[in-house]
This record gives C-alpha cells, structure tokens and sequence, in this order.
C-alpha cells in the first residue's frame, strides 16, 4: 500500500514515497504491551444508535380547519377531540340571524331570474314574428343574464353557509327560512382540537375545530449535513420503537445554523396507528451508502496536518489509512473510504501514533 509522488530532477522524473512509514512495524508482543486494542468495522446501516431525532407532523394536504361559516351562537357541539368523524358527519349546528338574511336575498334572486326568464322567452318569440324591436329582445337578454347572476351569487353564499344545492331547491319550493347552520365534517379524519364551546358566540371564519387524516404521516428528521449530502430521496426509514417504516420523500435545502442539522421529511405508511402528531420519535435512515459508512469510536480517530486517519492491521503491524469523516460527535464518528473488512486499533491509538513518528513519518 505504498504511495508515491513524482519528482523533477535534472529532467527526469523520480518517485518518491509520500509516506516514509505508511506501515507501523509492531509485532503481537508490542501490541500486548502498548495495551493496543482493535475491533472489526460496523456499518452505519446495522450500527446500534443510527438514530436520528425526529418530529411527527400531519401532511399539510390532510388538515383541515372547520370555521364558522357566520357569526353566531354555537347551539351544539356533536363531537369532541380525538374522535374519528366521516365525511358529511355533523360536527356543531349554530344559531345565525345572519343566515336567514341570506335565504332572503336569495329566494328574491331566484324570483326575479325566474321573471326575467320569462320575459325572455316571450320577448324572443315576439322578436322572431317581427312584432317588437331588436333592441327589447337586446335588453331582455340582458336583465336574464343580470339576474342569473345575482341569483348565482346568493346561491353561493348559501353554499359557503353549508347550505347545498339539494337544501336550496328545498328552500325555493317551501320557502320556509331557517336561522340553524349545520356544520359538518370535510373528509374523513381524527379531531385534533376543538376551539369553542358551546353557547360561545363567534365570529364568521372562527375555528371550531382542526381535523386531520392520519394516514400517512410525516416524520421530520433532522440529519446532520454530512450525511444529508448523501441522500436523494427514496431511502427506507424504520422507527423500530413504534414498528412503523416509511421512506424519504423530501431532503433539504437549507441547513439549520446552531445544529448545523438538515430537515429530511420522511412519509410514513406503516404503523401509522402507533404514532401521534407532535410526537419525537428517534428514526433509522437506511441510505443506499449506508453499506460504505462505518461507525468507529472517537479514540480510532488520528489527526494530522487537516487529515484524518485509522490505524488498520495488517500481518506485520498497523496500515496508517486515511479516510473521510463524514458525521462526528463528541462519542464516535461515521467514515468512510475503508473497504468493510478491516480491523482498525480503537484503544491506543496514541501510542501508535508515537511509533509511526518515531519510524519516520514522511511529509
């Protein structure tokens, strides 16, 4: 495993070791003697405590906030938080003056497009015997489509009141007004929060309640920069403590500036029952370079001239390898560069250290 450089002289070109001692000679007696203690390299991906910290969160596109739709008196409250609901389900009814003015403006709209609808047609069959003027046909058409319109419009307001199309037909046959607005679930999902009470009166847009589907969820992980530079997308990701697995859907741009940690969100698919938005929870990225990274203790770690290496046995000592450190912390670091099959010293590394210097260390 020697390395050369080559070197210009008169000419002609020579090689030189760039190591003078790439290899500590030491023999079994010495490495018993120097306490020496060496062990075989662990992958990152089976390594114990490749966990990383992470927050779960609802898909923006499952939450939903149920607001009143008009000011008003909450009446009832039909459900609570924690309680799964179904689409359509009734959540609160409020009492609202307000909406039985807005069944008035629209029964009024309904009738003056009706109106105007009529005159329409008698004035284009009028038009087309030739016993009234363009110019009234003109105008006719006109006034129909400025009622329908408005009558759109209202209609619309009561759509916003959670009155439907199927409601609205009810009322312009009964004409019968109601000042009760039925709120009901959007989708299928769990409550998360409820934000009034009854006999509370709220405002228009006031939240009653947060509703979510909780399945899939997210897990925001964060991930130090080192190794989310390694990460496109598509790795597995296992909480084992909850059973639940996912994969990466979505790796950071920008890094966090005290951690210097990247946000990676991952989507979660199974074992979502078992997990709980807001929860921290400790996840395990699986990358497809997990195979080439290695767990070492900090003591295997030798630094000189802003390099790093390992000391890796060989039959006649210790390999002096360089490699590159992908994450530290203050207990380990995460490597790379070594070809898995490796043992490397993890006790005594200064020692070593002192016997590669003192064998000729070459600059």
């Amino acid at each position: 495993m020697k390395k050369f450089r080559l070197i210009l002289v008169g000419g002609l070109l020579l090689s030189a070791p760039l190591f003078a001692a790439e290899e500590v000679l030491i023999s079994p007696k010495q490495v018993q003697a120097m306490g020496l203690e060496v062990a075989p390299l662990k992958s990152v991906a089976a390594a114990a405590g490749n966990a990383m910290p992470g927050q779960v969160v609802v898909p923006n596109n499952q939450l939903h906030i149920v607001a009143a739709p008009l000011a008003g008196l909450v009446e009832t409250l039909a459900v609570a938080a924690s309680q799964s609901v179904k689409k359509g389900q009734l959540l609160a009814r409020l009492q609202s003056p307000a909406l039985a003015d807005i069944q008035r403006g629209f029964l009024q709209a309904a009738t003056q497009a009706q109106l105007a609808g009529n005159t329409l047609a008698r004035d284009e069959k009028l038009f087309r015997e030739g016993i009234v003027a363009e110019s009234r046909y003109l105008a006719a058409q006109g006034h129909y489509a400025e009622s329908a319109a408005q009558l759109a419009e209202r209609s619309q307001a009561l759509k916003l009141a959670g009155i439907g199309e199927a409601a609205q037909a009810r009322l312009k046959k009964n004409a019968a007004l109601s000042g009760t607005v039925d709120i009901v679930a959007p989708a299928d999902g769990v409550v998360l929060e409820q934000m009034a009470t009854v006999g509370q009166r709220v405002e228009a847009a006031a939240p009653l309640y947060k509703l979510a589907k909780l399945k899939p969820l997210w897990v925001e992980i964060q991930v130090p920069l080192a190794q989310a530079s390694l990460l496109s997308g598509g790795e597995a990701v296992n909480i084992s403590e909850f059973s639940a697995t996912g994969k990466i859907i979505a790796v950071g741009r920008s890094v966090e500036e005290g951690s210097q940690t990247v946000m990676v969100r991952a989507e979660i698919t199974s074992g979502t029952e078992r997990l709980r938005p807001g929860q921290y929870v400790e996840a395990e990225v699986s990358s497809s370079a997990a195979g080439k990274q290695w767990r070492i203790p900090a003591t295997a770690l030798m630094r000189d001239q802003n390099r790093t290496y390992v000391f890796v046995q060989s039959p006649k000592g210790f390999l002096v390898q360089p490699v590159k450190v992908l994450a530290e912390t203050a207990a380990g670091a995460v490597i790379g560069g070594l070809g898995g099959d490796e043992r490397i010293a993890v006790r005594g590394v200064a020692a070593l250290r002192g016997a590669w210097q003192g064998q000729g260390k070459g600059e």
